[in-house]
């Protein structure tokens, strides 16, 4: 349904007949002056007359309608978040068979975990933004060593990091709570965890690099194979069979740490075979160096963007708690169907930066706004659909997650008012990735904060402090609806200039 509503908003969105129009192109004249963006900016430079595309030629992302690429990009993508969110899943469901202890210990884990991950996505936007722009100039031989150095120092990163987590295992999660018992069974899953982490980097950066491209079927479809081989493994490692012992909770972690390996080689496997992205060498050390900086220009703040909204969920669970453990409880029930409900955004926004990233690159500024715009028009019209049908289920979910009657009374009087404001919610979400896409990861980091400690936090402890628990749930929505706008308006007037300026 979703893909069907994007192509058919595209009929009024007309009104930028843009689907196969382009930008004028800033020949490069001079030397740039000695600033903040120079040893970036630098990288993509190029040529008056541009040497003809190699990959994927003529490219879809510069050419075909705006609405059915769209749409052709994002069902895939969806399809792998869901594989994500189900790897997530399967192992905790396994684990949860081992016993309460068990499944303490990993919870333990998920705010180191988290870490990584955000700073792995923050990597992979880097390379997205930058690799989609390159591609976008027709430089591959450029793109190809840029995507090299990349991996590299995603690895470099990890294998310093990982020795470090390894070493502080027990003070580090004794920091956290976890108490004696718990500490050897963290132990156990973390050692395995840490030694195997190149393993769960090196697919996640390399498998946005081939989104950059413009394919988001294969990074899909290795991330699904991965997770039906987690499946697979997780019982027979968990609890043993035939000849394989019972590996407990460690079981779990080699169990992830083999589809990890599987994704990796298939995404290796991909990007040196068919798309050519990968060389056997380094470059030199001078245009190393500016390719990371080039990388870590925009995935620093993506990473931190990404570790912004557990912080944030984190101090609204201060405020839920001093309202009683049936509004934690409720709260935590709501944020599932949350996840559910945004997952089409997810997956579009995730769509969007490859795309602004290589129409920039390009030189097709009409065509990246009017990406944006399609999809903010979709992300309006799709919530708003979404929460019609919410407001009437409402009353029927709270019962799905607690027998208790105030636990269902605040999920449904949550699940009746926060999502009418989640089509702002996912304007921030859709501008931000394609604000990533333009290597204006800086201003994303701004619209984050300001939404999360500007508005919704403030709102929220204001809400608290005059209506209670329903006080929190209008300033949520308020909070979200007012930076919706600001981020509307942002793309309306402001993103088309920016993009010009990161034109060739």
């Amino acid at each position: 349904m979703s893909l069907l509503c994007l192509v058919i908003l595209a009929i009024p969105g007309q009104l930028f007949d843009v689907s196969r129009c382009g930008g004028t192109s800033r020949p490069f004249k001079g030397r740039y002056k000695k600033n903040f963006f120079t040893y970036h900016e630098i990288l993509f430079i190029e040529p008056r007359h541009r040497p003809t595309p190699t990959l994927h030629s003529p490219n879809p992302l510069h050419h075909a309608p705006i609405p059915t690429l769209l749409a052709r990009l994002t069902g895939p993508m969806l399809l792998g978040i869901v594989a994500i969110h189900a790897f997530n899943l399967i192992d905790t469901f396994f684990i949860g068979m081992l016993g309460t202890d068990a499944l303490a210990a990993v919870s333990f884990t998920f705010p180191v975990t988290f870490v990584i991950t955000s700073l792995a996505m923050g990597l992979g936007a880097g390379l997205s933004a930058v690799l989609g722009h390159t591609l976008g100039q027709g430089r591959h031989e450029e793109a190809a060593r840029f995507t090299t150095d990349a991996l590299f120092l995603a690895v470099l990163l990890i294998v310093v990091l990982a020795p470090l987590g390894a070493l502080t295992i027990t003070p580090l999660f004794r920091l956290l709570g976890a108490s004696g018992p718990l500490i050897a069974l963290i132990h156990d899953y973390m050692a395995i965890w840490y030694l195997t982490m190149p393993l769960l980097v090196l697919p996640m950066v390399g498998n946005a690099a081939m989104r950059a491209t413009g394919d988001t079927r294969t990074p899909s479809l290795i991330m699904a194979m991965a997770g039906l081989l987690n499946g697979l493994l997780d019982p027979l490692l968990i609890f043993g069979w035939g000849p394989l012992p019972a590996l407990g909770i460690k079981g779990a972690a080699i169990a992830s740490s083999l589809s990890w390996l599987m994704a990796t080689l298939g995404s290796l496997h991909i990007l040196y075979r068919r798309e050519q992205l990968l060389r056997l060498q380094l470059s030199a050390k001078p245009q190393l160096l500016l390719h990371w900086q080039a990388m870590l220009h925009v995935a620093l703040p993506a990473a931190f963007t990404n570790m912004l909204n557990p912080l944030a969920n984190a101090l609204l669970m201060v405020l839920f708690a001093g309202l009683g453990t049936e509004a934690v409880a409720a709260y935590g029930a709501a944020s599932r169907v949350e996840a559910l409900l945004l997952i089409v955004m997810m997956a579009l926004s995730s769509v969007l930066a490859p795309f602004v990233s290589q129409n920039t690159g390009a030189g097709h500024p009409l065509r990246a706004r009017a990406a944006l715009m399609l999809a903010m028009r979709f992300a309006i019209v799709f919530q708003l659909l979404l929460y019609a049908m919410l407001w009437l289920l409402a009353p029927y979910i709270g019962p799905l997650f607690s027998r208790n009657p105030a636990v269902i009374g605040a999920i449904t009087l949550y699940l009746s008012l926060v999502p009418l404001g989640y089509g702002c919610q996912a304007l921030v979400m859709l501008l931000a990735s394609a604000l990533n896409g333009v290597r204006a990861s800086a201003i994303s980091l701004l619209f984050n904060s300001l939404r999360l400690f500007g508005f919704l936090l403030p709102a929220a402890w204001i809400g608290a402090k005059l209506g209670g628990l329903g006080g929190i749930y209008t300033g949520i929505l308020l909070a979200n609806l007012a930076v919706g706008i600001l981020a509307y308006l942002y793309a309306l007037t402001r993103f088309e200039p920016l993009c010009r300026r990161r034109c060739p």
